[in-house]
């Protein structure tokens, strides 16, 4: 009898085998490994599959690699990713490339390889296939934007892999374990705690390295936009669950990280863009939770984790709709597609409604969990961050991206709805939005401790001070819209952190492409000359190079020496000084100098 299988595995080791299907027989085998991932999960909740303790544990040196830890956490963000990759590879049914297929289940099966991670050396090495699949679906999109996008992708999450694996590194040294569980800033793990901290944050897109997920997300294909919608920075929320509870630091970042990104999708015209800030002010949620660390806490970051995987994922799959169908993507060319495209338009409204967290909707009885937790203990400041983010993600994702996408004024554009299998893969998210909404109990019976089945989200005062808070903010986008005032959407990129990529690297390709290669074609072009020299008249080869001793060894060799002579005095005051320290310092100084003469000048 089978003890245990791995879901993660289902997916790496189905896309090996997409390549060899053509036609329908090939859309019916993509079905295929989500749903037996998918039953695979559902039948550990049931016990009858491996439904606790560590599985298929390999000797590794003088340590043990566990693929399979299995317990109430794991198994929650097991089957919400298995549930989305269902339901996002039926929506990316209609996509012809094999290799966007395969991309998309390597980064499927490497997000639940790292929830079912038992030890860090293997949830690193899910962790980087993870970031290697997402780069894929960047670059798959094949335009110049895309493979931009995608390098400072790799760059940001190439910096976050070398802080995790020497965080990593340093950490079993000092601690002796590989075990992936309660880290801690500080404490055992010293120094090298905070290196992990900071390899899980960059994946969280936490502030200030948060700017490669609006940057990339907009550029990804269609489908892989909605891929990676859902797993790479609920991964690292599951990660911090594990590591950093009770972190209070997470406090703070989270409540910023709720309200720092609501500027920026007010003022961006990309309509992915704008759902790539929520989806950051989201995560700021979890984070927040994360930091709080009551069992209370925790289960509304799980709860919530949970709800936003379906709901961000319909968000990014009607934009995806419109943009399959249209080809646009900005607010400025969109408008009036209701009347066209009705079925899409309410599932956005649906994903709008539940971000918002309206009563009824999924999001009111998540996100309802943290801010009640962060009131009851009395974090006044935090707790006035939160409702003030509530009201702002209602702003741009709630109210901003349905109105100007399928309302406002009509942009003329006439089409259809999409493909039957991208409607199916709406409708089911769609449903669970609500669902969840009026049954909750069904995912709080599932979170990972038991704070939540005492918890009432549709209490007299919560309810009717929701309403009231959705109320005044749509009242307020109205009046700003009839007044004029709002911002208008312009054709225009906000830099946002992310000009600590795009500037200075800029500046560094510059540096490589013309200095640089001067410098190097110049050393080229007198090495042939001299070589040729040498050949026609060894005699004056003779005279150069004992002219160049001469100049090497008397006047070099004399320069630091004069040098010293000048401040030997201080000798008593600084101590003993060294020829060669002094002319490396000397040569360190002119080259940063010029270096940064160069910098000055690039426009």
């Amino acid at each position: 009898m089978i003890e245990w299988l791995h879901p993660g595995l289902i997916f790496i080791f189905g896309a090996f085998l997409i390549p060899l299907f053509k036609g329908k027989w090939k859309k019916a085998y993509l079905l295929l490994p989500p749903t037996a991932a998918l039953i695979v999960v559902i039948l550990m909740f049931k016990g009858v599959l491996g439904s606790s303790g560590p599985f298929w544990q390999i000797p590794f040196l003088q340590y043990t690699l566990v693929l399979g830890r299995v317990d109430k956490l794991s198994l929650c963000f097991g089957l919400i990713f298995s549930l989305a990759a269902f339901c996002m590879v039926l929506y990316a049914l209609h996509v012809e490339s094999s290799i966007e297929h395969m991309a998309s289940f390597f980064y499927v099966g490497s997000a639940l390889g790292v929830v079912f991670a038992g030890d860090l050396f293997t949830l690193y090495i899910f962790w980087e296939i993870m970031a290697i699949a997402s780069l894929l679906l960047v670059w798959l999109r094949r335009t110049d934007r895309a493979r931009r996008a995608g390098m400072r992708y790799f760059l940001w999450h190439f910096f976050g892999g070398l802080c995790l694996l020497g965080g990593i590194i340093m950490y079993v040294i000092n601690t002796g374990t590989v075990a992936f569980d309660y880290i801690g800033l500080g404490g055992v793990g010293g120094v090298a705690s905070y290196f992990i901290f900071i390899g899980f944050l960059l994946n969280a897109g936490a502030p200030p390295i948060h700017g490669w997920l609006p940057d990339a997300y907009p550029e990804a294909t269609i489908t892989g936009a909605v891929f990676m919608s859902a797993f790479t920075t609920k991964s690292a929320v599951y990660i911090l669950v594990r590591t950093f509870p009770g972190t209070d630091v997470l406090i703070y970042i989270g409540a910023i990280m709720t309200v720092y990104p609501i500027f920026y999708a007010v003022l961006e015209n990309n309509v992915r863009r704008v759902l790539g800030y929520s989806l950051l002010n989201q995560v700021g949620f979890m984070l927040c939770g994360v930091g709080i660390g009551t069992d209370l806490a925790i289960c509304g970051t799980v709860a919530h984790a949970f709800c936003h995987i379906i709901y961000k994922g319909l968000l990014f799959m009607s934009a995806g709709s419109v943009i399959q169908m249209t080809g646009k993507e900005n607010c400025t060319e969109l408008g009036g597609l209701w009347k066209s495209m009705p079925f899409t338009t309410a599932c956005c409204m649906i994903a709008a409604a539940s971000i918002s967290a309206f009563p009824g909707f999924s999001g009111f009885v998540s996100k309802s969990m943290i801010i009640t937790e962060a009131g009851s203990l009395h974090l006044g400041i935090v707790w006035v961050l939160l409702q003030l983010a509530s009201a702002g993600v209602f702003h741009h994702a709630g109210v901003k991206v349905p109105y100007f996408t399928f309302f406002a004024k009509d942009s003329g554009i006439r089409t259809h709805e999409p493909p039957l299998n991208m409607m199916l893969g709406m409708g089911i998210p769609a449903f669970l939005c609500v669902f969840l909404g009026v049954y909750p109990q069904l995912l709080y019976n599932i979170l990972p401790n038991t704070a939540a089945l005492s918890y009432m989200p549709y209490t007299g005062s919560h309810v009717v001070g929701q309403a009231q808070m959705l109320m005044f903010a749509s009242l307020a986008f109205y009046v700003l819209i009839i007044s004029g005032v709002y911002p208008p959407e312009q054709k225009k990129i906000n830099l946002d952190t992310d000009w600590l990529v795009r500037i200075p690297g800029m500046r560094f390709v510059w540096f490589c492409q013309k200095p640089l290669i001067t410098f190097a074609n110049f050393i080229d072009r007198n090495v042939l000359r001299t070589a040729g020299a040498s050949k026609s008249s060894p005699g004056a080869v003779a005279v150069c190079e004992k002219w160049m001793d001469k100049f090497y060894h008397k006047g070099l060799t004399s320069t630091p020496k004069a040098m010293y002579n000048g401040i030997e005095p201080l000798k008593s005051e600084i101590g003993y000084l060294p020829w060669n320290l002094i002319y490396v310092l000397i040569s360190f100084i002119i080259l940063l100098f010029i270096m940064l003469l160069w910098g000055v000048g690039i426009k």
